[in-house]
């Protein structure tokens, strides 16, 4: 995953995404989707983790077999929709570490406050994943990416659903260091701070707080 940007175009991905958009898609039938499509984008992000052998007994033989290396992987959910991509990580990791974000947007400067902050230890031996389904303004993100970096993560990279370019220029510009990896990449953001086309709040849809 050497570029800034990864956009996961496979058929199922593609697929599910676009039920995910549809605004007749109910909450329940939107939660399943996003944990589904979840795990499916996490098989990319995790792709270049690091592996060491183990020696096992198959019931044939003995062999060295493939073992991830290192502390268990840290994943960071950014509040309060990041929660719904975390869910499905945690079904294909079960063993990783999490932690907690809280940001929410200014409504008036689409600047990010923080509310709440809670990691793992030794983030600096972890790789860290860091979940938002909406990549908008990046803002929020960076900010994340911000606090995790002083938190010591070095090993960071970034999972989101959608993403605006000029989320994703933002990302750049102050995290050139932490890859991207997402569904799609749609057109821009409207005047209020949403990505267009878009599927509308990614939390209120998951919720069913709308």
């Amino acid at each position: 995953m050497s570029e800034h940007l990864t956009v996961v175009d496979h058929p199922l991905v593609q697929h599910k995404l676009t039920q995910m958009r549809d605004k007749d898609t109910a909450t329940p039938e939107f939660r399943r989707l996003l944990r589904e499509i979840s795990q499916l984008l996490a098989y990319e992000i995790t792709r270049e983790m690091e592996l060491t052998t183990k020696r096992i007994s198959t019931p044939m033989q003995e062999m060295d077999a493939p073992v991830l290396q290192g502390k268990k992987l840290a994943l960071v959910s950014i509040l309060r929709a990041g929660n719904g991509l975390m869910d499905g990580v945690l079904e294909l990791i079960p063993g990783a570490r999490v932690g907690f974000v809280g940001l929410y947007r200014d409504e008036e400067t689409l600047q990010p406050v923080q509310y709440y902050f809670k990691v793992p230890e030794n983030l600096e031996d972890r790789l860290v994943i860091a979940v938002d389904p909406m990549l908008a303004t990046g803002n929020s993100s960076a900010a994340a990416i911000d606090l995790l970096k002083e938190a010591g993560a070095t090993n960071i990279r970034f999972m989101c659903l959608l993403a605006a370019p000029e989320g994703v220029a933002k990302m750049k510009e102050a995290h050139p260091d932490v890859p991207i990896v997402t569904a799609s990449l749609d057109e821009c953001l409207n005047e209020k701070g949403y990505i267009m086309p878009g599927l509308g709040d990614a939390g209120d849809r998951m919720f069913g707080t709308k």
